[in-house]
């Protein structure tokens, strides 16, 4: 008798799956996936099944969020050269073989049509940050060279395709880890210097640069373009800059308190393109303005703060670099999206985390996230058992 009175409830066996989960970094994804889903059910209504499909990725992302979490930090650092190599050899045969849509070639066929550029968001940094734990203690001048050489390779390979916005991302999460790492200043400071010079050249000059028949050598055309496009959008006002100018007006027609759900007229008479998409963010404005923008930011700046906390108090340094990065990841999709719709960055296919329709980019920052729970379940030794108020036999 005393056995079965002694045999643990349901809840208290499943409980050490959830133990050390952080709790305020689950608050926060929440908030912003009802977010999200509040935006998408407006801007998508008309577009089929978007808002329920919307709903099963991030039902997805949180799957496999979970399944990462319950992975030690240690054994995810296993993964990183396999998954590095990996995703380079799909990029190089995307480059010999790969499938052309749009005019880039970015997809292969390995049974299932697959975008291999999708895993070097997070085998990048996974790789980096495995390469700095390994020389842990004996960091030197050549090895920033060699992660320099890593991160490169697959950065050259995804702008080749092409394919500029995943480039950019992949390149900034590795850049993360490798700052994070302790790259000296000395190294930081000149890039950073020369890209500002290179940024104020290009809008003095901007109407000579921009001038019909010049190309720039180190820019595709399409490239060049969508920079011109951003100092000037009327310069194609039904073409190419059309997209940052209803951007814009959706953006500022939202006023302090906006439209209202469902009530945005630029989103729903269809001057928004990609409205569900990479321009979501443009319809949210319109329908919940300022105030809602400021709550949305917040979230996002909330989700960063997080993530640095939870690599600040990482065990290892792996799991530090890894945590880093993920929240730099978030920081990047953000900044770059919000920026790009409101006018101040070229556009680029990045998506809104939480809030912009995409399965793939979904499951990729599901995967992220478990990382980063992964690291934050590390650092704390979970309870043996749920609270007592949890401990009623199932």
């Amino acid at each position: 008798m005393s056995d079965a009175f002694d045999k643990p409830s349901l809840l208290q066996r499943i409980w050490p799956l959830f133990g050390g989960f952080d709790w305020p970094l689950i608050l926060l994804l929440l908030m912003l996936s009802g977010i999200g889903l509040v935006a998408m059910y407006s801007a998508g209504y008309d577009h089929g099944t978007r808002f329920y499909d919307h709903g099963r990725n991030m039902l997805l992302a949180a799957g496999i969020l979970f399944l990462v979490a319950q992975v030690p930090p240690q054994r995810l650092m296993l993964l990183a050269v396999p998954l590095y190599t990996l995703g380079v050899a799909l990029l190089v045969a995307v480059a010999l073989f790969g499938i052309t849509k749009k005019g880039a070639q970015r997809w292969i066929n390995v049974g299932v049509v697959i975008q291999p550029s999708e895993i070097m968001k997070i085998a990048m940094p996974l790789m980096l940050a495995w390469w700095f734990q390994k020389r842990e203690g004996q960091l030197r001048a050549p090895d920033f060279v060699v992660a320099g050489v890593l991160l490169m390779i697959p950065v050259g390979l995804i702008m080749k395709q092409p394919d500029l916005g995943t480039s950019l991302l992949v390149m900034a999460s590795g850049l993360s880890v490798i700052f994070f790492a302790g790259l000296p200043w000395r190294l930081v400071a000149p890039p950073v210097l020369l890209g500002l010079l290179g940024i104020g050249l290009v809008v003095w000059f901007e109407p000579e640069l921009c001038a019909e028949g010049v190309r720039w050598v180190v820019l595709r055309e399409y490239q060049q373009q969508r920079v011109c496009t951003l100092l000037d959008p009327t310069r194609d006002p039904l073409g190419k800059g059309f997209h940052i100018i209803q951007g814009m007006i959706a953006i500022g027609s939202g006023g302090l308190w906006g439209k209202g759900f469902m009530s945005g007229t630029q989103t729903h008479l269809e001057f928004i393109p990609e409205r569900t998409t990479d321009f979501i963010f443009a319809a949210y404005s319109e329908e919940f303005g300022l105030v809602g923008n400021l709550v949305l930011i917040t979230g996002f700046v909330l989700l960063v703060w997080r993530g640095l906390a939870i690599a600040a108090g990482a065990t290892t340094l792996f799991g530090r670099l890894m945590a880093g990065a993920v929240a730099m990841i978030f920081f990047t999709y953000s900044f770059v999206n919000m920026g790009m719709v409101s006018g101040i960055l070229p556009v680029v296919g990045v998506p809104l985390p939480f809030v912009s329709y995409g399965g793939t980019a979904m499951v990729t920052l599901g995967l992220a996230l478990g990382v980063l729970m992964s690291v934050a379940r590390a650092r704390r030794q979970p309870d043996e058992d749920p609270p007592e108020s949890m401990q009623t036999t199932l």
